[in-house]
């Protein structure tokens, strides 16, 4: 068995979404000081990479708590985007991998948007699904949506179309995924565990590929 780590580390001088602030990790006990070491941690729920439960956006709906754990583990695949040069994915870029989608229980969307990680130009310009290829997506039987962007929308939208769009579906979505490269034609399991917070609408998570 192969794990592959497809997640950035939680660091207080990560990227995050404009507006939420940095992640502050602060040393509450240390080794010298007190035998043992122990980090005082504040963040957003949706910092670095991490997953959006349905009640993210949808009021009364699931929330982390709400869903089993087997939720968050499943066969996946790989969706290669990288050559889209539009602004949006089409069911069109979609459609010679529908077998693959059909067997799977997650689909990912390697973009390589990843590798602007850190830089300004992580935030802008990153292919999304349209909402036409949102919806066929969605129409399979999947857990749930992973993406190496910042988010499954622009930046700038207001309406979070493709977020309510999985999300009514109950299913969930996991934003700034890494090393997706890794994963071109291979099969693996994806696992996205979230810490079970009652009432959470999302998590950072350890996500990886198990090879």
């Amino acid at each position: 068995m192969h794990i592959i780590d497809l997640s950035h580390p939680l660091a207080g001088t990560m990227p995050v979404y404009p507006g939420a602030e940095s992640p502050r990790i602060t040393d509450a006990r240390t080794i010298a000081g007190h035998g043992f070491a122990e980090k005082l941690l504040r963040f957003y729920s949706h910092t670095g990479t991490h997953l959006d439960a349905p009640g993210h956006i949808l009021p009364g709906a699931s929330t982390l708590d709400q869903l089993p754990a087997g939720r968050f583990v499943g066969p996946g695949c790989l969706l290669d985007v990288t050559r889209i040069r539009g602004p949006r994915v089409e069911i069109d870029d979609l459609e010679k991998d529908r077998g693959r989608i059909a067997r799977a229980e997650f689909a990912l969307l390697h973009s390589g948007w990843a590798k602007r990680w850190g830089e300004a130009s992580y935030y802008s310009g990153y292919p999304v699904l349209s909402t036409a290829a949102a919806r066929w997506l969605a129409g399979f039987d999947l857990k749930g949506v992973g993406v190496d962007m910042i988010s499954v929308d622009e930046m700038n939208s207001t309406s979070l179309a493709v977020h309510r769009i999985f999300l009514s579906k109950d299913r969930i979505l996991v934003e700034n995924l890494t090393g997706l490269e890794a994963l071109i034609g291979r099969e693996f399991v994806f696992s996205c565990l979230p810490l079970n917070v009652t009432g959470g609408d999302g998590s950072p998570v350890r996500a990886v590929a198990i090879l």
